[in-house]
């Protein structure tokens, strides 16, 4: 691409580490391996996911063109927080062009070492890949001691969002797979690349006010590639928060020399097929020791409609059509989530009945041995899906939603948290009238 001209006007896209504010410690770069197939061509022209629609195009969702200046960013409402707090996410407006986009500020001086490499890792990551399914951070720049990351503004926020307020029983399975077809495409071009996610959640998945599904959370992202080569097994363990550990897997979970490798993810995955069915989080109420014994031991949580047995008695197509509720209370993990259900929402008046090949979904993913997962690319063939549709309409996708709305849409001249940036190197706050309830969650 032709080299951007100099404008004297604009705040210079340098990297980050060399923000004047930053402690004189010397910061090693990130050594990531640039040896890998590189099949990212394969996405950028024609793979865009069959879950996006015709209507509305994708222009809103394209960044690239926007300046990287913060005084032409109206800072708007404030839509959660991340990275240990140190990273508030706002709505802003980018003035010359009047578009909505995300921004997540930083503030570099607040940062130790290890997080300033952190935030390296993403702002690198961010540009290896690109996938239409993958949210990356194609406009990075800093303001003082501001690190500014720009993202397209995700008008319908995260999953995890929108089960607290519009679908608090759980999502329809029509949505479901509209999301989880979005995921594993994302999941597929990562682990084709020689990655895994290790942070597949509700929360980490987004969707735009155009309907496209993204996967976010890349700080969590680990390379498999060693010496150009791509490896089955991994060992390093991440330094997760404990509100992410209902998620992970048990061979994550365990640590031991067997390590865990990119089926991993697609246990997540299963996790948050049960987290969109039920609008609860299976394991949430567990003791961190007590949920790993019982990942250990093959107990996993299961839909509502059936009875909670180890997958290995079930076997990995086995599925159960009864729609009784037989099972509540008959293990740890559905009990988890009969507290978690009562204590947070009152039950629904009936169980649901879900599908035979919703049931089987979650089989095939949560299935303890990682070998017997199948891969992303099998999961994309599965029958769940064929109700995606090719070609959706506006209508279509605005009755999956109904009664979500878009972020901008009904309020889109909010009054700005700050109009011009301040030459402080902390953002202001005390200007937030009335704080929302966090809408994304970028830890």
């Amino acid at each position: 691409m032709p080299s951007r001209e100099a404008n004297p006007h604009e705040e210079n896209s340098m990297s980050f580490l060399d923000c004047s504010c930053i402690s004189p410690t010397q910061v090693q770069p990130i050594s990531i391996e640039d040896q890998y197939e590189d099949i990212s061509h394969q996405y950028l022209s024609s793979d865009v996911s069959e879950c996006t629609f015709t209507w509305g195009g994708a222009g809103s969702d394209d960044i690239t063109a926007l300046s990287a200046n913060s005084a032409h960013y109206q800072l708007l409402s404030e839509l959660g927080k991340g990275f240990n707090n140190l990273s508030q996410v706002r709505m802003a407006r980018h003035t010359p062009s009047r578009q909505l986009v995300a921004v997540k500020n930083t503030n570099l001086d607040e940062c130790t070492e290890d997080e300033l490499l952190q935030l390296m890792n993403e702002v690198l990551l961010s540009r290896m890949f690109r996938h239409p399914n993958l949210l990356t951070s194609r406009l990075v720049f800093s303001s003082c001691c501001q690190l500014w990351v720009l993202t397209p503004l995700m008008g319908y926020g995260s999953a995890d969002s929108l089960l607290r307020t519009f679908f608090p029983d759980g999502m329809s399975e029509s949505l479901i797979a509209y999301l989880l077809h979005g995921v594993l495409k994302a999941l597929q071009y990562l682990h084709l690349m020689g990655y895994v996610h290790r942070g597949v959640k509700a929360s980490h998945i987004l969707l735009s006010g155009e309907g496209r599904v993204y996967l976010s959370g890349l700080h969590s992202v680990y390379s498999m590639m060693r010496d150009g080569k791509k490896v089955r097994t991994v060992f390093d363990m991440p330094h997760h928060s404990p509100a992410l550990l209902p998620w992970l897997s048990p061979e994550l979970l365990r640590q031991d020399l067997h390590g865990y490798g990119v089926k991993s993810d697609i246990y997540s995955l299963g996790i948050v097929v049960c987290e969109l069915v039920s609008g609860r989080v299976p394991f949430q109420d567990m003791p961190p020791t007590q949920m790993l014994l019982q990942k250990l031991r093959g107990s996993h949580c299961c839909l509502l409609d059936v009875a909670p047995s180890p997958l290995g008695e079930l076997g990995g197509l086995k599925v159960s059509r009864s729609g009784v509720d037989s099972g509540i209370g008959e293990s740890v993990a559905t009990g988890s989530l009969t507290h978690t259900a009562t204590a947070e929402r009152p039950q629904s008046p009936a169980p649901k009945n879900h599908s035979a090949t919703l049931h089987n979904l979650v089989q095939l993913c949560l299935q303890q041995q990682p070998d017997c997962r199948p891969s992303a690319s099998t999961l994309l063939t599965h029958a769940f899906f064929k109700q995606v549709k090719r070609h959706h309409t506006r209508d279509s996708f605005l009755s999956l939603m109904y009664p979500a709305v878009p972020l901008g849409v009904s309020s889109p001249d909010d009054p700005p948290v700050s109009c011009t940036p301040t030459s402080s190197c902390h953002p202001p706050t005390s200007a937030i009238a009335h704080p929302t309830e966090e809408v994304w969650d970028f830890s």
